[in-house]
């Protein structure tokens, strides 16, 4: 009991300048005199107090205009940016037996101001995480949760198809995940009973059914651009898909960039939203960092030696590859940022997401990283900014999240530069709140230290 004491008053004491009774188990709080950045359109309201009550922004004022109750925990933001917390819509929360090593997980990507999550590896035991995350038992961020994966080993006939798809609505998963492997008349048979018990599926694009049938077919989101640069070269069908490479990499010189903007519309027209996982190609296949020079990198420390081994195996299995040729590799990753860009100048609906934990994607670390390659391909930090909130909030039918205003939820991160200025601001954490949780940076950094080592794959 002495250290539960002992450990809440020097919670109290570095989180802020808090009143004589606050207490922060109220969930009470008072962000004074900080600049807000709400992201429903693009302004700073400089010199403002923000209230927060029971997991929700209660009201916004210009500083000092208000007084705050006595059992608030007063937050001082002077100097400070106040965003809405960021979504990771590709992450993967490991599978199996341990469940120490995903709530681990979770844990880096909230620490990491990353308030929401869409996990895309399906596990029962992430049922009942999800759950857990509701009702505040365990530290992370909201996560809805996919089903296990549907793919060719999988779904063998149509009938694996329709029984696969009401199983997992049965049993509670927020929406399916497709992996390559499937014909075309199986995923037909996936797409049509999803609709008939209204589940979304989303992620990946088989070869034989091809980008333009899973545009048709009503995808919730098409992941990593897949499908995307086969569909700009001419003559694909004749190309074996043994040849291609992931995400398209060997082929990537014989796009026809005229045809970009007929995929981009047809994106637009059918409501088709798009992760691009673009830290994944940028840091995966890259010619121009080694594995072991991304090894090295500070973020690392985090990683379990035996995925971060498994890494750099991986990346440097792909570069070994015969069919692996570094001008292609480049060549890739500036046409999809060529896509990327065409996408958000015509209105497609665009989301963050890394992949994490996946080759040299750290959770929560990547995901700063992926809005950082976002603007490297000509998107505006507002906009890249939109991709991990306000957009998210849309995609989830969430009218009041994604935006700094009262009656938002209070998943929050507090930063210490101008993220519209420099998107890598994002990275400069003052702290987090989280619902009903705040954690400022000492606790942040006080968490991290814990978690070293310990993450696996």
């Amino acid at each position: 009991m002495k250290y539960l004491f002992a450990f809440w008053a020097v919670l109290t004491l570095i989180a802020c300048n808090s009143s004589q009774n606050a207490n922060p188990d109220a969930g009470v709080y008072v962000i004074r005199n900080v600049a807000v950045i709400p992201l429903d359109k693009e302004e700073v309201l400089e010199s403002q107090d923000v209230f927060i009550a029971d997991g929700r922004i209660t009201a916004i004022a210009a500083a000092g205009t208000r007084k705050p109750g006595s059992n608030a925990l007063i937050i001082d933001g002077t100097g400070k940016f106040l965003i809405p917390g960021l979504a990771e819509m590709h992450a993967h929360v490991p599978r199996g037996e341990d469940t120490t090593n995903m709530k681990n997980v979770l844990e880096l990507f909230v620490l990491n101001g990353v308030t929401t999550i869409r996990g895309m590896l399906g596990d029962s035991r992430h049922l009942e995480l999800r759950e857990q995350l509701k009702k505040g038992e365990i530290l992370g961020p909201h996560f809805y949760a996919a089903a296990p994966g549907l793919m060719g080993s999988t779904v063998k006939s149509v009938k694996d198809a329709d029984s696969l798809v009401r199983k997992y609505k049965e049993e509670g998963y927020d929406f399916l995940k497709l992996l390559p492997g499937l014909t075309l008349e199986n995923f037909n048979a996936v797409a049509r009973t999803a609709k008939e018990v209204n589940i979304p599926f989303a992620g990946h694009v088989s070869s034989d059914v091809g980008v333009w049938n899973a545009i048709a077919a009503g995808y919730a989101s098409i992941d990593h651009l897949d499908g995307f640069v086969e569909s700009l070269v001419p003559g694909i069908e004749k190309i074996p898909e043994n040849k291609r490479g992931l995400f398209g990499l060997h082929i990537a010189p014989r796009a026809d960039r005229g045809r970009i903007d007929t995929l981009v519309k047809a994106l637009q027209q059918n409501n088709i939203w798009v992760v691009p996982t673009e830290a994944l190609p940028e840091r995966w296949f890259t010619p121009l960092k080694s594995a072991e020079e991304f090894a090295k990198d500070p973020e690392m420390i985090y990683m379990h030696e035996s995925t971060l081994n498994g890494w750099i195996k991986s990346k440097n299995g792909i570069m070994s590859d015969p069919l692996y040729d570094s001008a292609q590799a480049i060549a890739l990753i500036a046409l999809r940022k060529n896509i990327l860009k065409a996408s958000q100048d015509q209105g497609v609906g665009i989301l963050s997401g890394s992949d994490a934990p996946q080759v040299f994607d750290v959770p929560g670390f990547s995901l700063h990283q992926e809005l950082e390659y976002m603007t490297r391909a000509g998107v505006t930090p507002y906009q890249v900014l939109q991709t991990s909130t306000v957009n998210v909030a849309k995609y989830f039918n969430q009218a009041e999240a994604g935006i700094v205003k009262p009656g938002a939820p209070s998943d929050l991160v507090l930063l210490n530069g101008n993220p519209l200025n420099d998107i890598k601001q994002t990275r400069n954490i003052a702290g987090v709140m989280a619902g009903k949780q705040w954690l400022p940076r000492e606790v942040i950094d006080q968490k991290l230290e814990a978690l070293k080592g310990k993450i696996k794959q």
